[in-house]
């Protein structure tokens, strides 16, 4: 993520609820999602979690991307 994008994040995150529970929810899958990387095998099980976490990852990455850009419209 863009530097001026996590400066927006934390600039706005006290003042919208959304972004600041779509904010944590991204730090949460990131950290999960490490703690999968560092293993050396998965299960098809955890392999199917790993992926499913990546999807709501990307989707969560998505929703924060357009409160950004229309926090970017407002200023």
């Amino acid at each position: 993520m863009e530097k001026r994008d996590l400066d927006l994040i934390a600039r706005w995150q006290g003042d919208d609820p959304e972004l600041k529970r779509l904010w944590q929810e991204h730090l949460e899958f990131e950290e999960q999602l490490e703690a999968f990387q560092k293993r050396v095998y998965l299960s098809p099980a955890e392999d199917m979690e790993r992926k499913t976490l990546q999807k709501k990852k990307l989707k969560g990455r998505d929703q924060i991307e357009r409160i950004l850009v229309r926090l970017r419209e407002t200023q």
